[in-house]
């Protein structure tokens, strides 16, 4: 294993990430408040990521990472993002560093958890800083840094590429990944530039549409306001925020090829599922809601975005759901179980794994009943691997059993049922709020600091898959090849 290559390439992608960090210096002497610590951190940051690379470069070392090397170097890198990203949280906010390092990750992974009560009263580059951490690991750190710098490693990257990405199967659109990495950094940017522009013209400040923005595309949920978009009480802005929510839910491969004309990404059995769910779960709340008592366009409004909010695991909120009667709850705890596409910036279990299991269960089905015949899987017309097969149902288990653990630990903790439950689905499945004292007019900051590292790490685990993360405790990982 290249331990060098795998230092090379955080030393790199710190580099980038303190980059950006750059733009909350700007923010904060645009805003005029206290930088200087912030400005002698990024310094430090950046020159000890300097020192390193230039000290590797001069060592001729090549950045050459096997899948070995690529598996580790994203799982060292999230703990590094956790750490850099919880630095200026403890330099300019009363938290401990167990609670700064939890919003970083759930930054990070876009999860959208919070330990901060009153967001409001935050300096406005901390706010900046939770947003933009939404931003870069919306699309995956790692798919930044292949796209910017894998001309030093045009041999490496796709299996970099590949831990990183979530989904099945990786798809290129062009012959080289740096450059499918680019195309869909891309169209994120503009996705988040044009979500931006329509909050601007419904009524935000710029400084609340951009950090909005950022949350939206990433499908992270961190808002500048402690009622997050409930603040603003404006339908156009709710609607245009449940739109882009649900772009940021597709594929962004699919939106990559519209830009081709190409709209078969957008005629697959995957994304056909997505929109037919929303919509079942979206007008089956709307009129539970509305039987409640309340108005059928306004039951419409908040159901519709409640529903992407949590099927795409952003974590919005407009108004405090969890306040709404036990069916309108049930409903909302089945969007919860979804998720996005494949491809997408949002978590969950995906909604292509299910169509994978309940496909493989009717074929066993039918097995059954004619035992000699030879029945295949298929999606999109596509035989599916008995690999891929194994696989989903893995990651499946490895979901529950995540869920059950952590829900087991929340429990014993002393919390209750509803709680544990719902808080481990939103951590380990990155959708913030869950029910109950995690519900979406409450936060995390009750825990303990042992609490939210174990936290931090479902997130992480969740973020990367599982697989990524489970693979380093097995013992043939750290066998050479």
């Amino acid at each position: 294993m290249s331990y060098k290559s795998i230092l090379k390439l955080i030393s790199l992608i710190s580099l980038t990430l303190g980059a950006f960090l750059i733009l909350e210096l700007i923010v904060a002497i645009i805003y005029k408040e206290n930088w200087l610590k912030l400005a002698i951190f990024i310094a430090s940051f950046m020159g000890v990521n300097l020192a390193i690379y230039l000290w590797l470069k001069s060592q001729n070392q090549k950045l050459k990472l096997g899948i070995k090397e690529s598996i580790l170097s994203v799982n060292l890198l999230w703990l590094v993002l956790g750490a850099v990203g919880a630095v200026p949280l403890i330099l300019y906010t009363n938290v401990s560093w167990a609670s700064a390092f939890f919003e970083a990750i759930s930054g990070f992974t876009t999860t959208g958890a919070t330990v901060y009560s009153d967001i409001e009263a935050l300096p406005y580059f901390i706010l900046f800083h939770r947003s933009l951490m939404h931003w870069m690991g919306g699309m995956g750190i790692i798919v930044l840094g292949v796209g910017l710098l894998s001309i030093i490693n045009p041999t490496g990257s796709l299996s970099l590429f590949k831990a990183e990405s979530t989904g099945i199967t990786l798809e290129k659109l062009t012959p080289k990944i740096k450059d499918t990495a680019l195309i869909l950094w891309a169209v994120y940017a503009g996705l988040t530039l044009i979500d931006a522009l329509f909050l601007k013209l419904f009524g935000m400040s710029w400084f609340d549409a951009i950090n909005h923005a950022f949350s939206t595309i990433s499908t992270g949920g961190f808002s500048t306001k402690n009622s997050s978009l409930g603040y603003f009480d404006s339908y156009p802005i709710y609607w245009t925020t449940t739109i882009f929510m649900m772009l940021s839910g597709i594929n962004f491969l699919a939106h990559v090829k519209l830009f081709y004309r190409d709209t078969s990404g957008y005629k697959t059995e995957e994304f056909n599922w997505y929109i037919t769910i929303f919509l079942i779960l979206s007008i089956a709340l709307t009129f539970v809601h509305a039987h409640n008592g309340v108005e059928l366009d306004e039951s419409a409004t908040h159901s519709f975005f409640t529903i992407a909010s949590v099927m795409t695991t952003t974590g919005f909120a407009t108004t405090n759901y969890a306040l709404w009667s036990h069916m309108a709850i049930g409903i909302i705890f089945m969007a919860m179980l979804v998720g996005g596409n494949t491809g997408s910036t949002a978590g969950g279990v995906k909604i292509i794994r299910y169509l994978i299991t309940f496909k493989t269960l009717i074929a066993e089905l039918k097995r059954i009943v004619h035992p000699s015949a030879h029945i295949s899987v298929y999606i999109d017309a596509k035989k599916l691997a008995g690999a891929v097969i194994t696989s989903t149902f893995g990651f499946v288990f490895i979901y529950i059993m995540t869920n059950v653990l952590l829900t087991v630990y929340i429990y014993a903790r002393g919390y209750d049922a509803m709680t544990a439950i719902s808080g481990a689905l939103a951590l380990v499945g990155n959708i913030g709020p869950g029910f109950a004292q995690v519900g979406p007019a409450n936060n995390f900051a009750m825990f303990s600091d042992i609490d939210k590292i174990v936290f931090s790490i479902a997130m992480i685990i969740g973020r990367l898959e599982f697989y990524t993360v489970f693979v380093l405790m097995s013992r043939e990982f750290w066998k050479k090849f």
